[in-house]
Formats: C-alpha cells, sequence, structure tokens
C-alpha cells in the first residue's frame, strides 16, 4: 500500500469523524434528540454501544474516497479535481440517500434541507483535502 494512500485514508478518516460529530453531533443533535423522543432514531445512550458501527463505516469510507480519487483524478491543477470530486460525492451518494430517507421516513423537510446542505458541504471539503494530499508532486527544478 502506497504511504500517501495511508495518509489520506487516515485524514480523510479522521476529518469525517470530525464533521459528523459537529454536524449531527451539534448542529443537528437538537433535531435528532426530537425524532429519538418520537422513536424515529436512537437516543445517544442506545446509540453509543454502536459507535464501532460509526467508525467502521467512516473507515470504510475513507479507504473507498482515496481509492476513488486516485483512480479517477488527471494531470490538472489539484484544487479544481478535488471540487469536482467532492460535488460528484455529493451528488452519487450524500444528496440521493437523505432524499430517499426523506421518503421512507416521517423527516421534516428542513431537517433534510440541513442535512442535504451540510453534508454536502463536508464532501467538498473532503474532495479538498483527498486532492491535496494525493497530488502530484511537483517537478524537481534544474
Amino acid at each position: 500500500m502506497n504511504k500517501r494512500f495511508l495518509v489520506s485514508v487516515v485524514v480523510l478518516f479522521v476529518v469525517a469523524m470530525g464533521f459528523g460529530f459537529l454536524i449531527h453531533g451539534t448542529v443537528l443533535a437538537a433535531d435528532y434528540t426530537q425524532l429519538a423522543n418520537r422513536g424515529i432514531y436512537r437516543l445517544p445512550e442506545a446509540a453509543e454501544p454502536l459507535m464501532p458501527y460509526m467508525f467502521a463505516a467512516n473507515l470504510l469510507f475513507a479507504i473507498a474516497f482515496t481509492w476513488i480519487y486516485r483512480a479517477g483524478r488527471d494531470n490538472r491543477p489539484w484544487l479544481g479535481q478535488g471540487l469536482r470530486f467532492g460535488i460528484a460525492v455529493a451528488l452519487l451518494s450524500t444528496i440521493p440517500t437523505y432524499l430517499i430517507y426523506y421518503v421512507v421516513t416521517p423527516l421534516a423537510s428542513d431537517l433534510v434541507a440541513k442535512q442535504v446542505v451540510l453534508d454536502s458541504m463536508a464532501m467538498v471539503v473532503l474532495g479538498l483535502i483527498a486532492a491535496f494530499i494525493n497530488r502530484d508532486p511537483a517537478p524537481a527544478r534544474a
């Protein structure tokens, strides 16, 4: 395994976990608590023993995100590639997932809108991080 690949996976795992805590554990916590009290989501104390699954999910995400980014990058500036990749992942996964949840779960449209916007922003930042870490090294100067 390439060292840069491993660094990318570790950094993306940590940042994804951080975004998850910030967005879902802090910003949207009150919304989720209301839904938990209605039996739609788990209360924090019920979710806590299941956290190893959250770690596993974020690790798998970091591996796949790095793998797919590295397979699709080309010889262009990393900044544009990172933005494009983050937007593509949001369009491919984040936004459709929350729209599906909205259809099959009794969630308020304003909560779904917040989830879509905040997690899409996180995907763009993660795309930029992946592009930065996995950018081609600058050519040596003569």
